[in-house]
């Protein structure tokens, strides 16, 4: 079962438990508007090279649509659909107004140099721009895209429709950038973890953490948990995985990681092992900060089997597609906790919305 296919079956299950009337259950399965666009750009040796782009806008009842962008080998209309989906979820459980979706190019960016990532981002936003705006889609960076992605179509659209630094977000801090951004997703992943634990009188402190994808996400998380008194057993990036039973130093990681070309491969207080095992390897808190789709149902029956000092497991999910559908009823023991990837990741659009809300009381401000 593929993202939107699970997505929308989760969804239909939830329907069925809120009551939720069918015509307004069949109106949120169906996306308000899907782009697809071809995007040719010259690679720098002068061959033409073509890639396909989408962005689906899920749902403006909220507000204007809030969404990333990514550029991956493996986005598909079906992936980004979902994402769309669970964005349109994310901005409701936060509470802010603004409704769905998401975006993304079929390609490697890892394979592209920086002027053919411009080239291709400018294409792209050429062909997007009528279909964006402040009031009615704004982009953000996700997987594979980043600030500067964010300045390049901020530019590119700004040709079109005269300077709108509010088009994007997640943009260089010079150009309007939020301050925080960087940290946010990683920090409020374990404020989310640190507040369910207080429902039951724990705290982060002295319990162990495994966590997948030591990107930007993981970082952030991995240094928050270190500071609070967690202990982080074993961490993992494209490098491979590591593990240190009695705790990862977070901050002597972080600084090889530094001098290690960002990541962890041989670093000296850890011993390696099958990255294939992290998801599997015994902890209080399971923290997947890569790919989603990875706590399938094996994963999820293996922390169901194990005996830690918390609550025998607790899943903290990043990325907002995370559980596969048939994972799904593995979730629901009343002594097994999970922290959905929707509710968990909000800060970012949070972060954003509470800017919005100061800059437009500024601008009030200054017009009376």
């Amino acid at each position: 079962m593929n993202a939107l296919a699970a997505t929308n079956r989760n969804f239909q299950r939830a329907a069925r438990i809120l009551g939720l009337d069918s015509k307004l259950e069949k109106s949120l399965l169906i996306p308000f508007r899907e782009i697809k666009v071809e995007c040719t750009i010259p690679k720098d040796d002068g061959t033409l090279v073509s890639y396909v782009g989408f962005r689906i806008q899920h749902d403006n009842a909220r507000g204007p649509m809030k969404g990333g962008i990514r550029y991956h080998p493996e986005v598909d209309p079906d992936e980004v659909n979902a994402l769309a989906q669970l964005m349109t979820w994310k901005t409701a459980v936060a509470d802010i107004p603004y409704g769905g979706a998401k975006g993304g190019i079929g390609c490697n960016p890892r394979d592209l140099s920086i002027s053919e990532l411009e080239r291709l981002t400018r294409v792209f936003t050429q062909k997007i721009h009528d279909l964006i705006g402040v009031q009615r889609d704004v982009p953000a960076p996700d997987m594979g895209t980043n600030a500067q992605t964010m300045a390049w179509i901020l530019d590119e659209y700004s040709k079109f429709h005269g300077h709108s630094p509010a088009v994007v977000t997640g943009k260089p801090i010079d150009l309007g950038g939020s301050l925080g951004r960087e940290a946010a997703t990683g920090l409020g992943v374990v404020f989310a973890t640190e507040a369910l634990f207080a429902e039951y009188g724990k705290s982060i402190s002295d319990h162990t953490f495994v966590i997948q994808g030591f990107g930007n996400v993981g970082t952030w998380a991995a240094k928050s948990i270190f500071e609070r008194g967690g202990k982080v057993i074993a961490v993992s990036d494209i490098s491979g995985a590591i593990k240190n039973l009695n705790g990862i130093d977070i901050l002597a990681l972080l600084k090889h990681k530094d001098g290690n070309g960002g990541v962890l491969k041989d670093f000296p207080g850890a011993e390696a092992m099958d990255p294939d095992e992290l998801l599997v390897h015994e902890c209080d808190v399971l923290v997947p900060c890569a790919l989603g789709g990875v706590l399938n149902k094996y994963v999820c029956l293996f922390h169901l089997k194990i005996k830690s000092s918390a609550f025998k497991s607790v899943f903290s999910p990043v990325p907002t597609f995370q559980c596969t559908f048939n994972a799904s009823p593995s979730l629901t023991v009343d002594w097994h906790s999970t922290l959905p990837g929707w509710v968990s990741n909000t800060s970012k659009v949070i972060l954003v919305f509470s800017l919005s809300c100061t800059l437009n009381l500024k601008n009030s401000i200054l017009l009376i």
